[in-house]
Protein backbone atom coordinates (compact mmCIF):
# COMPACT_ATOMS: atom_id res chain seq x y z
CA UNK A 1 0.00 0.00 0.00
CA UNK A 2 1.23 3.48 -0.89
CA UNK A 3 2.11 5.80 1.96
CA UNK A 4 1.14 9.42 1.34
CA UNK A 5 4.00 11.85 0.89
CA UNK A 6 3.12 14.83 3.03
CA UNK A 7 2.71 18.26 1.47
CA UNK A 8 4.77 21.08 2.96
CA UNK A 9 4.75 19.70 6.48
CA UNK A 10 1.63 17.58 6.22
CA UNK A 11 -1.80 17.87 7.75
CA UNK A 12 -3.93 20.69 6.39
CA UNK A 13 -1.03 22.36 4.60
CA UNK A 14 -1.90 25.33 2.45
CA UNK A 15 -1.12 25.19 -1.25
CA UNK A 16 -1.42 28.58 -2.93
CA UNK A 17 -3.66 29.63 -0.04
CA UNK A 18 -5.88 26.55 -0.44
CA UNK A 19 -6.26 23.71 2.07
CA UNK A 20 -4.49 20.79 0.40
CA UNK A 21 -7.18 18.39 1.62
CA UNK A 22 -9.67 20.07 -0.74
CA UNK A 23 -7.47 19.37 -3.78
CA UNK A 24 -7.46 16.16 -5.83
CA UNK A 25 -4.49 17.19 -7.99
CA UNK A 26 -1.53 19.46 -7.30
CA UNK A 27 1.16 20.04 -9.91
CA UNK A 28 4.19 22.04 -8.83
CA UNK A 29 6.80 23.20 -11.30
CA UNK A 30 6.38 20.14 -13.50
CA UNK A 31 8.89 19.86 -16.33
CA UNK A 32 9.30 17.17 -18.95
CA UNK A 33 12.32 17.46 -21.22
CA UNK A 34 13.29 15.17 -24.08
CA UNK A 35 16.76 15.11 -25.62
CA UNK A 36 16.89 14.73 -29.38
CA UNK A 37 20.55 14.82 -30.28
CA UNK A 38 21.87 18.19 -29.18
CA UNK A 39 18.36 19.66 -28.98
CA UNK A 40 16.24 19.75 -25.81
CA UNK A 41 12.47 19.58 -26.37
CA UNK A 42 10.59 21.14 -23.46
CA UNK A 43 7.22 19.34 -23.57
CA UNK A 44 6.42 20.77 -20.13
CA UNK A 45 8.33 23.79 -18.94
CA UNK A 46 7.29 24.49 -15.36
CA UNK A 47 3.56 23.89 -14.96
CA UNK A 48 1.71 24.74 -11.75
CA UNK A 49 -1.88 23.58 -11.44
CA UNK A 50 -4.42 22.80 -8.72
CA UNK A 51 -7.65 20.88 -9.30
CA UNK A 52 -10.28 20.69 -6.58
CA UNK A 53 -12.11 17.57 -5.50
CA UNK A 54 -15.25 17.06 -7.55
CA UNK A 55 -14.20 19.62 -10.18
CA UNK A 56 -14.55 19.10 -13.94
CA UNK A 57 -11.53 20.64 -15.67
CA UNK A 58 -10.74 20.65 -19.39
CA UNK A 59 -7.17 20.98 -20.65
CA UNK A 60 -7.09 22.70 -24.03
CA UNK A 61 -4.45 23.98 -26.42
CA UNK A 62 -3.04 23.53 -29.91
CA UNK A 63 -1.25 20.38 -31.04
CA UNK A 64 2.22 20.25 -29.54
CA UNK A 65 1.28 22.55 -26.66
CA UNK A 66 2.08 19.96 -23.98
CA UNK A 67 -1.45 19.05 -22.86
CA UNK A 68 -1.04 15.33 -23.64
CA UNK A 69 2.27 15.28 -21.74
CA UNK A 70 0.53 17.00 -18.81
CA UNK A 71 -2.20 14.35 -18.98
CA UNK A 72 0.38 11.56 -18.93
CA UNK A 73 2.33 13.11 -16.04
CA UNK A 74 -0.79 13.59 -13.90
CA UNK A 75 -1.90 10.05 -14.77
CA UNK A 76 1.39 8.53 -13.68
CA UNK A 77 2.02 7.24 -17.20
CA UNK A 78 5.30 9.14 -17.40
CA UNK A 79 7.45 10.79 -14.74
CA UNK A 80 8.33 14.48 -14.85
CA UNK A 81 11.95 15.45 -15.39
CA UNK A 82 11.53 17.86 -12.48
CA UNK A 83 8.76 19.05 -10.19
CA UNK A 84 6.06 17.32 -8.17
CA UNK A 85 2.67 15.80 -8.94
CA UNK A 86 0.30 15.02 -6.07
CA UNK A 87 -2.77 12.81 -6.48
CA UNK A 88 -4.93 12.70 -3.37
CA UNK A 89 -1.99 14.13 -1.36
CA UNK A 90 0.48 11.48 -2.60
CA UNK A 91 3.51 12.67 -4.55
CA UNK A 92 3.43 10.19 -7.43
CA UNK A 93 6.63 11.61 -8.92
CA UNK A 94 8.52 9.94 -6.04
CA UNK A 95 6.89 6.51 -6.24
CA UNK A 96 8.58 3.35 -7.45
CA UNK A 97 6.98 1.14 -10.12
CA UNK A 98 5.07 -1.12 -7.68
CA UNK A 99 3.63 1.71 -5.60
CA UNK A 100 2.79 3.68 -8.72
CA UNK A 101 0.90 0.71 -10.18
CA UNK A 102 -1.00 0.35 -6.89
CA UNK A 103 -1.98 4.02 -6.94
CA UNK A 104 -2.99 4.05 -10.62
CA UNK A 105 -5.25 1.06 -10.00
CA UNK A 106 -7.03 2.56 -7.02
CA UNK A 107 -6.82 6.33 -7.35
CA UNK A 108 -6.98 7.06 -11.11
CA UNK A 109 -9.55 6.10 -13.74
CA UNK A 110 -8.75 6.44 -17.44
CA UNK A 111 -10.98 7.09 -20.47
CA UNK A 112 -9.27 6.92 -23.87
CA UNK A 113 -10.25 8.18 -27.31
CA UNK A 114 -9.95 4.66 -28.75
CA UNK A 115 -11.94 3.09 -25.86
CA UNK A 116 -9.19 0.47 -25.18
CA UNK A 117 -11.65 -2.30 -24.38
CA UNK A 118 -10.46 -5.91 -24.49
CA UNK A 119 -12.26 -7.44 -27.49
CA UNK A 120 -12.60 -10.99 -26.12
CA UNK A 121 -14.27 -9.75 -22.92
CA UNK A 122 -17.88 -8.76 -22.38
CA UNK A 123 -18.88 -5.28 -21.29
CA UNK A 124 -19.23 -6.51 -17.71
CA UNK A 125 -15.83 -8.20 -17.78
CA UNK A 126 -14.19 -5.05 -19.15
CA UNK A 127 -15.75 -2.94 -16.38
CA UNK A 128 -14.76 -5.36 -13.62
CA UNK A 129 -11.20 -5.99 -14.81
CA UNK A 130 -9.66 -3.18 -12.67
CA UNK A 131 -11.50 -4.62 -9.66
CA UNK A 132 -9.61 -7.90 -10.05
CA UNK A 133 -6.30 -6.04 -9.64
CA UNK A 134 -7.78 -4.21 -6.63
CA UNK A 135 -8.56 -7.58 -4.99
CA UNK A 136 -12.39 -7.65 -5.05
CA UNK A 137 -14.00 -11.08 -5.05
CA UNK A 138 -16.09 -12.20 -8.02
CA UNK A 139 -19.48 -11.62 -6.44
CA UNK A 140 -18.63 -8.08 -5.35
CA UNK A 141 -17.08 -7.33 -8.75
CA UNK A 142 -20.12 -8.42 -10.73
CA UNK A 143 -22.57 -6.61 -8.46
CA UNK A 144 -20.60 -3.37 -8.64
CA UNK A 145 -19.99 -3.77 -12.38
CA UNK A 146 -23.71 -4.14 -13.06
CA UNK A 147 -24.42 -1.04 -10.96
CA UNK A 148 -21.94 0.94 -13.05
CA UNK A 149 -23.34 -0.37 -16.34
CA UNK A 150 -26.80 0.63 -15.14
CA UNK A 151 -25.52 4.14 -14.41
CA UNK A 152 -24.30 4.47 -18.01
CA UNK A 153 -27.48 2.92 -19.41
CA UNK A 154 -26.01 -0.39 -20.56
CA UNK A 155 -27.22 -2.95 -18.04
CA UNK A 156 -28.98 -4.81 -20.88
CA UNK A 157 -25.72 -5.06 -22.85
CA UNK A 158 -23.58 -6.49 -20.05
CA UNK A 159 -22.93 -9.80 -21.85
CA UNK A 160 -22.10 -8.21 -25.21
CA UNK A 161 -18.52 -7.93 -26.48
CA UNK A 162 -17.11 -4.67 -27.89
CA UNK A 163 -17.66 -5.75 -31.52
CA UNK A 164 -21.36 -6.04 -30.72
CA UNK A 165 -21.54 -2.47 -29.42
CA UNK A 166 -21.63 0.89 -31.17
CA UNK A 167 -18.85 3.44 -30.68
CA UNK A 168 -20.96 5.37 -28.19
CA UNK A 169 -21.79 2.22 -26.27
CA UNK A 170 -18.13 1.24 -26.15
CA UNK A 171 -17.24 4.63 -24.72
CA UNK A 172 -20.00 4.22 -22.11
CA UNK A 173 -18.40 0.93 -21.09
CA UNK A 174 -15.04 2.71 -20.88
CA UNK A 175 -16.58 5.40 -18.67
CA UNK A 176 -18.10 2.77 -16.38
CA UNK A 177 -14.70 1.03 -16.19
CA UNK A 178 -12.98 4.28 -15.22
CA UNK A 179 -15.16 4.45 -12.08
CA UNK A 180 -14.55 0.80 -11.17
CA UNK A 181 -12.35 1.37 -8.13
CA UNK A 182 -13.89 4.65 -6.88
CA UNK A 183 -10.94 6.77 -8.06
CA UNK A 184 -9.96 10.19 -6.75
CA UNK A 185 -9.73 11.43 -10.35
CA UNK A 186 -10.81 10.30 -13.80
CA UNK A 187 -8.58 11.31 -16.72
CA UNK A 188 -10.35 11.51 -20.07
CA UNK A 189 -8.15 11.75 -23.18
CA UNK A 190 -10.18 13.08 -26.14
CA UNK A 191 -13.25 11.08 -25.01
CA UNK A 192 -15.40 12.32 -27.93
CA UNK A 193 -12.66 12.24 -30.58
CA UNK A 194 -13.92 9.07 -32.33
CA UNK A 195 -17.63 9.85 -32.03
CA UNK A 196 -20.16 11.68 -34.17
CA UNK A 197 -21.72 14.96 -32.97
CA UNK A 198 -24.86 13.47 -31.42
CA UNK A 199 -23.04 10.62 -29.70
CA UNK A 200 -20.32 13.00 -28.54
CA UNK A 201 -22.93 15.24 -26.89
CA UNK A 202 -24.43 12.19 -25.15
CA UNK A 203 -21.01 11.16 -23.83
CA UNK A 204 -20.30 14.67 -22.55
CA UNK A 205 -23.63 14.71 -20.69
CA UNK A 206 -22.94 11.26 -19.28
CA UNK A 207 -19.53 12.35 -17.99
CA UNK A 208 -21.09 15.39 -16.31
CA UNK A 209 -23.79 13.20 -14.76
CA UNK A 210 -21.18 10.75 -13.45
CA UNK A 211 -19.07 13.64 -12.15
CA UNK A 212 -22.04 14.94 -10.16
CA UNK A 213 -23.38 11.53 -9.06
CA UNK A 214 -20.02 10.20 -7.89
CA UNK A 215 -18.36 13.47 -6.86
CA UNK A 216 -15.22 12.35 -8.69
CA UNK A 217 -12.80 14.88 -10.16
CA UNK A 218 -12.57 14.79 -13.95
CA UNK A 219 -9.65 16.12 -15.97
CA UNK A 220 -10.35 16.08 -19.69
CA UNK A 221 -7.70 16.53 -22.37
CA UNK A 222 -9.57 17.69 -25.46
CA UNK A 223 -9.88 19.72 -28.66
CA UNK A 224 -13.68 19.48 -28.50
CA UNK A 225 -15.19 22.91 -27.86
CA UNK A 226 -18.50 21.31 -26.84
CA UNK A 227 -16.83 20.15 -23.64
CA UNK A 228 -16.30 23.75 -22.53
CA UNK A 229 -19.95 24.01 -21.46
CA UNK A 230 -19.48 20.96 -19.25
CA UNK A 231 -16.35 22.31 -17.56
CA UNK A 232 -16.03 24.16 -14.30
CA UNK A 233 -12.71 25.55 -15.55
CA UNK A 234 -10.71 25.49 -18.77
CA UNK A 235 -6.91 25.34 -18.52
CA UNK A 236 -5.17 26.61 -21.65
CA UNK A 237 -1.72 25.16 -22.31
CA UNK A 238 0.80 26.61 -24.75
CA UNK A 239 4.54 25.92 -25.17
CA UNK A 240 4.58 23.61 -22.17
CA UNK A 241 3.10 26.17 -19.78
CA UNK A 242 -0.32 27.14 -18.48
CA UNK A 243 -1.12 30.29 -20.43
CA UNK A 244 -4.43 31.05 -18.70
CA UNK A 245 -7.27 29.51 -16.71
CA UNK A 246 -10.89 30.48 -17.34
CA UNK A 247 -14.42 29.45 -16.51
CA UNK A 248 -16.93 28.66 -19.25
CA UNK A 249 -18.58 32.04 -18.57
CA UNK A 250 -15.36 33.77 -19.64
CA UNK A 251 -15.58 32.34 -23.17
CA UNK A 252 -17.90 33.22 -26.04
CA UNK A 253 -18.47 30.45 -28.57
CA UNK A 254 -19.83 31.13 -32.04
CA UNK A 255 -19.93 28.91 -35.11
CA UNK A 256 -16.38 28.83 -36.47
CA UNK A 257 -15.04 31.19 -33.82
CA UNK A 258 -14.22 31.25 -30.14
CA UNK A 259 -13.03 34.24 -28.14
CA UNK A 260 -12.66 35.24 -24.52
CA UNK A 261 -14.58 38.17 -23.05
CA UNK A 262 -12.02 40.67 -24.31
CA UNK A 263 -12.34 39.33 -27.87
CA UNK A 264 -9.03 37.44 -27.95
CA UNK A 265 -9.29 34.52 -30.38
CA UNK A 266 -8.82 31.00 -29.06
CA UNK A 267 -5.65 30.40 -31.04
CA UNK A 268 -4.05 33.31 -29.18
CA UNK A 269 -5.12 32.14 -25.71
Amino acid sequence: MVNAVEISGGGAALVGGTDASSLAVIVRGAKKYYHMGSEVVKALDGIDLEIKRGEYVSIMGPSGSGKTTLFNVVGGLTKPTDGQVFIDKTDISRLGPADLAWLRCRKIGYIFQTFNLIPIMTALQNVTLPMIFAGLDRGAREEKGMELLKLVGLENRARHKPTELSGGQQQRVAIARSFANDPAIVLADEPTGNLDLKTGMEIIKLMVDMNKAKGVTIMCNTHDLKIINASDRIVWVRDGRVSRIETKDDINIKVGEMTDRSGVAAENL
